[in-house]
C-alpha cells in the first residue's frame, strides 16, 4: 500500500485509518457480528440495530426502527430500567418475541452512554434457548438420580411408618386429652368404652365407676346430678338402640351448670358398634340468652317511646310495629298483626345495600312509599337490617325497619325537578328564540353589506374623498355586527348543548401551522410565533371544537395588544396531557376580572372602546368542558396575559411519533 493512499495517514510514525474508512469498518464489523446489537434513545426507541438483530427478530431494520424495545421484549415491564443510568452497565436474561410469534430466551447487556447532549443504550443480545435445553437434559439426569434416592428413602420411611402406626393410639389419646369437648364413647349396652379427662371433669366421674365403667352404676350416677333424670334416660340409653340416628339436646344440672349433648353413631369398618357423645358446657351461653331477652325487652321499651316508626318483618307479615307505625298509617296494632296484607301497606321500595368490612350483618337504606289507611301517600326514610330472630319469632330471621317521614322533602324534591325541567324548557326556548332573531337580522344586515359594495364602486372620484370614509365605517360596523351574530347564535347552541364532542384523529402542529397562516393573511401588522417541541403530533380531538377555542384566544389577544407587538402560540405534551398556551403583551386583565371572565357578556373593566360581545370566552370554557379540559389565564395589567388550555391527550393509533 504507497504512502498516497488516501485511507491511510502517517502519526507518530504509524500509520493509521482516515475516519471516514474507520467508520465503514466499525458499520462492517458490527453488521458481521454473530450477536445481535442495536442503540435505544428515550423511552426504548431502537436508534439503531445490526443485520443480526433483525435475522434473531425477524423484522426488518425499517421496521424495527420504528419500534420500541417493549414491542419485541416479553418481560420489558419486569426490569428496573433505573438500574442502567446508575450503574452504567447491566446484564440480566429476559425473552423475546419474533415477528411471526417465537418466544425465546436472550441473554443482554446494555450500557448507558452519555455523550454531549445525547443519552442512549448501547445493547448485546445472544440468544441461549440451546443453553437451556442442556440445562434441562442435565436437570432430567438428576431428577433420575434423586428418584432412585427417594426410592431408597421411602423404603426406610416405610420402616419408621411401622413404628408411627403403634404409636398412633397414643397420639389419638393426646388429642382427645386436648380438647374442650368432654367426649366419651358407648356401646348398645350402655357401657362406657372410652372417655377424656374432660367428660371427667365436667361430670366430677369418683375413680371407682371410672375403673368399672359398667351401664348400672354409670346410669345410676348420672341421673342423680341431672334436674330431669327421665329425659336424660329417654335421650341417652333409648337413643344408643338407634344405631344410625344423630341427637342434639340441653342437660341442666342439679348445681346450675347446663350443658349440651350432641351424639352420632360410631363406626368401625363398615359396622356401628356404639354410640360417641360429645359434650360441652353451655352455661355461659344460657346466661348470655337471657341477657338477650333483657335487650329484647329494653329495645320494645325503646320503640314503643320513639317517634321513628319500626316495625318487623317476617316474610310476608308483619310481626312487630310500635305505636308510630299506627300513628303514621292509620291501622291499629291488631289490624296490621293480624293477617294483614303487606302489599297494602308498601306501595313501593328502592335503596342501596351498605356492608361494613367485618360484620356478616349487612344495613341498607331505603326510601319506602307507604299508603295510609286514608289512601294518602307518605315516604320513609328507612334503614333496614336482617336480625337473627331468636326464640320469639321461632328462630326464624327478621327484617327490622326503622323509618322517618320525609313526605315533605319528596315533594320538595318534586317541586324543584318540576321547576330543572321548567328551567330547561326556558333554556331552549331562549336558544330558539336567539337563533330565529340572529337569522332575522342575518338578510337585512346581508343587504347592507351588499348596498354598501355597490355604493363604493358608484362613488364619484370627486366626493370618494368625502364619502370613502362613511363607507369604510359601514362595512366595518356590518362586519362587527355579523361576528356578533355569529357569537350569539353559537352561545345559544352552547347553552342548549345541542354541541356534541367528536374525538377524531388531528395532525395538532398542522393545523396550527395552517390557523396562524389563516389570521396572518387577514392580520398582517400582528406576528404570531408558533412554536412546538414535536414536528408532528397526532391525537384524537374534535376539530371543530378545537379551531373556536384557538381562534378565539388568537383573536382576543391580537384586539387586545399593540400593533406590532408579537403574540406566541406554544404546544406542547405533559402527564398525558397535550397543553395550548396563547401569550400577548397586551393591556392585560385585573385580578376581579379575571374571577368573572368566564361569564356570558362579562367585560373587562379595562377595554375602553375596543369592541366585542363578552361571549368568546364563555364559548371557549363551554368547548373545554365538552374535552373533559381545563382552561386557566394568568395576567397583569399593562404587562399581558396567557392563557393556557390543558386537554386530554387521546392519542391515536395512526400517530407516527412517541412523545
Amino acid at each position: 500500500m504507497n504512502s498516497g493512499d488516501s485511507t491511510l495517514a502517517r502519526s507518530n510514525n504509524q500509520w493509521v485509518l482516515q475516519p471516514e474508512v474507520e467508520m465503514k469498518f466499525a458499520h462492517f464489523l458490527i453488521n458481521h457480528a454473530v450477536d445481535a446489537a442495536f442503540c435505544l434513545g428515550e423511552n426504548a426507541q431502537f436508534l439503531y440495530v445490526n443485520d443480526a438483530t433483525c435475522r434473531m427478530t425477524e423484522y426488518s431494520r425499517e421496521e424495527l426502527l420504528s419500534m420500541r424495545l417493549h414491542d419485541i421484549d416479553v418481560d420489558f415491564s419486569l426490569h428496573n430500567w433505573s438500574d442502567i443510568s446508575s450503574q452504567n452497565s447491566l446484564t440480566f436474561k429476559s425473552r423475546y418475541r419474533t415477528k411471526r410469534g417465537r418466544i425465546f430466551l436472550v441473554e443482554i447487556s446494555i450500557s448507558y452512554v452519555k455523550q454531549q447532549d445525547m443519552e442512549f443504550g448501547c445493547a448485546f443480545v445472544r440468544e441461549i434457548s440451546d443453553e437451556i435445553v442442556e440445562l434441562s437434559v442435565q436437570k432430567w439426569t438428576d431428577e433420575l438420580r434423586d428418584a432412585k434416592d427417594n426410592l431408597q428413602q421411602e423404603f426406610s420411611q416405610l420402616k419408621a411408618k411401622e413404628v408411627e402406626l403403634e404409636t398412633s393410639l397414643s397420639l389419638l389419646r393426646s388429642t382427645l386429652e386436648s380438647t374442650a369437648i368432654g367426649i366419651v364413647a358407648v356401646n348398645f349396652e350402655g357401657d362406657i368404652l372410652s372417655l377424656n379427662q374432660k367428660f371427667v371433669d365436667m361430670w366430677q366421674i369418683p375413680e371407682s365407676l371410672i375403673l368399672s365403667k359398667k351401664c348400672p352404676r354409670c346410669k345410676a350416677f348420672f341421673e342423680n346430678q341431672l334436674k330431669d333424670p327421665q329425659a336424660f334416660s329417654r335421650l341417652i340409653w333409648e337413643v344408643s338402640s338407634q344405631s344410625d340416628f344423630e341427637s342434639y339436646d340441653i342437660l341442666e344440672l342439679n348445681d346450675g351448670r347446663v350443658f349440651a349433648h350432641y351424639s352420632k353413631p360410631q363406626w368401625l369398618d363398615s359396622k356401628i358398634i356404639g354410640r360417641v357423645w360429645s359434650i360441652w358446657d353451655i352455661t355461659e351461653s344460657k346466661q348470655t340468652e337471657e341477657a338477650l331477652r333483657l335487650n329484647a325487652a329494653r329495645f320494645r321499651a325503646l320503640a314503643e317511646t320513639t317517634d321513628v316508626s319500626t316495625f318487623l318483618i317476617q316474610g310476608t307479615r308483619l310481626c312487630y310495629i310500635n305505636p308510630a307505625v299506627e300513628q303514621l298509617t292509620g291501622y291499629t296494632k291488631e289490624e296490621l298483626l293480624t293477617g294483614f296484607d303487606l302489599r297494602r301497606l308498601i306501595k313501593s321500595k328502592k335503596g342501596r345495600q351498605i356492608r361494613k368490612q367485618g360484620e356478616a350483618a349487612n344495613f341498607e337504606y331505603q326510601e319506602m312509599s307507604i299508603l295510609t289507611k286514608n289512601g294518602t301517600e307518605r315516604w320513609l326514610a328507612c334503614a333496614v337490617a336482617m336480625l337473627d330472630g331468636g326464640l320469639d319469632f321461632g328462630g326464624k330471621s327478621v327484617e327490622m325497619v326503622a323509618g322517618i317521614d320525609i313526605t315533605d322533602y319528596k315533594y320538595a324534591e318534586l317541586s324543584l325537578n318540576q321547576a330543572l325541567e321548567q328551567a330547561k324548557q326556558l333554556s331552549e326556548l331562549r336558544a330558539r328564540f336567539l337563533s330565529m332573531v340572529c337569522h332575522q337580522f342575518r338578510t337585512p344586515l346581508n343587504i347592507v353589506s351588499f348596498s354598501n359594495s355597490l355604493l363604493k364602486e358608484e362613488v364619484d372620484k370627486r366626493t370618494q374623498k368625502k364619502i370613502q370614509p362613511l363607507l369604510d365605517h359601514i362595512q366595518k360596523a356590518t362586519e362587527q355586527l355579523s361576528q356578533m351574530l355569529d357569537d350569539i347564535l353559537f352561545f345559544s347552541k352552547t347553552e342548549a348543548a345541542k354541541i356534541n364532542c367528536e374525538p377524531k384523529p388531528l395532525e395538532l402542529v398542522e393545523f396550527c401551522n395552517d390557523l396562524v397562516a389563516q389570521m396572518q393573511m387577514s392580520i398582517s401588522q400582528i406576528p404570531i410565533n408558533f412554536v412546538s417541541q414535536y414536528s408532528s403530533l397526532i391525537a384524537c380531538i374534535d376539530k371543530k371544537l378545537l379551531e373556536p377555542i384557538l381562534k378565539n384566544l388568537l383573536d382576543n389577544a391580537i384586539k387586545y395588544s399593540p400593533s406590532h407587538i408579537a403574540i406566541d402560540l406554544k404546544l406542547s405534551c405533559k402527564n398525558e396531557k397535550v397543553i395550548f398556551q396563547v401569550k400577548d403583551r397586551g393591556i392585560g386583565i385585573s385580578v376581579a376580572d379575571q374571577q368573572r371572565i368566564f361569564e356570558p357578556f362579562y367585560r373587562g373593566t379595562n377595554i375602553d372602546s375596543i369592541p366585542g360581545t363578552g361571549l368568546g370566552l364563555s364559548i371557549l370554557k363551554t368547548l373545554v368542558d365538552l374535552h373533559h379540559g381545563q382552561v386557566f389565564v394568568e395576567s397583569q395589567v399593562d404587562v399581558g396575559t396567557t392563557f393556557t388550555v390543558i386537554l386530554p391527550l387521546i392519542k391515536s393509533e395512526f400517530s407516527s411519533s412517541e412523545l
